[in-house]
């Protein structure tokens, strides 16, 4: 398991990877949260929110839940972590592009999301 420290660090590394361009509009920036998010919706203690797009009176801000990192990938090593992290960051920044954006249709990621929210609902009710 990575440390708090090491976790931020790859999250400020990862940012610098990313365009200027994909931070217009992001007032609240990027921040770390040391909660673990379990998702309303879950059936189990099987899955975590990870990072999370939030719009909240005109703010919008990308958070990422080292908690729930820790939760779901205890096992991962600082290389194993920087790629999921990379994951869930690119992840929440095409929510942000597609909101600003105002793409809201079958293939935005809320969309996507929402089909994979589906598809864990119907494999825990069997």
């Amino acid at each position: 398991m990575i440390s708090l420290e090491e976790y931020e660090t790859i999250v400020e590394e990862l940012l610098d990877e990313l365009p200027e361009k994909f931070f217009r509009e992001l007032s609240g920036g990027v921040v770390v949260s040391e909660d673990t998010v379990v998702p309303d919706y879950a059936r189990g203690d099987d899955l975590y929110t990870m990072g999370q797009y939030q719009v909240t009176y005109g703010m919008r801000q990308i958070v990422m839940y080292k908690g729930s990192f820790d939760r779901g990938y205890p096992w991962a090593n600082a290389a194993e972590a920087r790629s999921l992290i990379r994951s869930t960051l690119r992840h929440e920044f095409r929510h942000h592009l597609e909101s600003i954006g105002g793409i809201h249709n079958s293939s935005s990621l809320e969309a996507q999301d929402e089909r994979n929210k589906q598809t864990y609902l119907d494999l825990h009710e069997k």
